[in-house]
């Protein structure tokens, strides 16, 4: 098997472990040296692949783990991270259940909840509630911050929503599951916004980052609202996907 390029270069500052990591991961990214899962190839299929030492494959690997390019799972390899999808083809789904669907282990750290009276003129105007019930929860994958969710309900739901484990609660399953509510469909803006402090420090990135927000309104059969989320997507971490059909004029 041919060297690679990098390997023939004349020796430089560069050490030899930080060329296969810069090769690894441009390769890794376009779809080689991992299969149709993610997983990336063995240690010792890379030893072959760059002619190197297993020494010098776990240097390169080890910081692309810590960076959050591959992660590993025990028992099963080294995949390669991908961003949560959230993917609109027509399916009403909730980000416990869209983050489980994608194969991350979802988390949650509840920051407040309880009744209000004090929020935005918009929420109470889309509930038709003074008071509400809410929920503000920084969400995970796989122990990393991708989201923060900002959640108002009536007060009746939001009272029964509280009696169960809030940190893996599935809303919508729930509701309709328990409390008998047909939850059809939903309206759902996007907008860019600057991370302010509050948000920076939740998810880790520098003040006046740009985020992504989406705002939706969850809706039964009645177009009764039942939900009002927003929710701030980390930037590198999250991303949406939609499907669009051309209709014939």
């Amino acid at each position: 098997m041919a060297k690679p390029d990098f390997i023939n270069e004349p020796k430089g500052t560069q050490p030899l472990h930080a060329k296969v990591r810069a090769a690894l991961k441009q390769r890794a990214v376009v779809g080689d040296l991992v299969d149709e899962t993610g997983r990336l190839k063995t240690e010792s299929e890379l030893t072959e692949i760059f002619d190197v030492s297993r020494v010098t494959i776990r240097n390169a690997i080890a910081p692309l783990v810590e960076e959050g390019v591959f992660v590993r799972r025990r028992g099963a390899g080294t995949f390669l991270r991908t961003n949560v999808t959230e993917s609109w083809v027509g399916s009403l789904l909730g980000l416990q259940e869209i983050a489980e669907i994608e194969g991350y282990k979802v988390g949650a750290k509840i920051l407040s909840q309880g009744m209000t009276a004090d929020h935005p003129a918009r929420i109470a105007q889309a509930l038709q509630e003074r008071a509400v019930w809410h929920l503000t929860r920084l969400r995970t994958a796989d122990d990393v911050p991708i989201a923060i969710e900002r959640a108002h309900y009536p007060p009746e739901i939001g009272l029964s929503l509280e009696k169960h484990n809030l940190n893996d609660i599935k809303v919508y399953k729930v509701m309709e599951q328990e409390l008998g509510i047909d939850v059809v469909k939903a309206r759902q803006d996007i907008r860019a916004k600057l991370a302010d402090e509050q948000d920076a420090n939740l998810l880790d990135v520098p003040v006046g980052t740009p985020l992504l927000t989406s705002i939706r309104q969850t809706l039964t059969a009645r177009d009764r609202v039942v939900e009002y989320l927003e929710t701030t997507h980390h930037q590198d971490r999250f991303q949406m996907s939609i499907e669009l059909v051309r209709r014939r004029i």
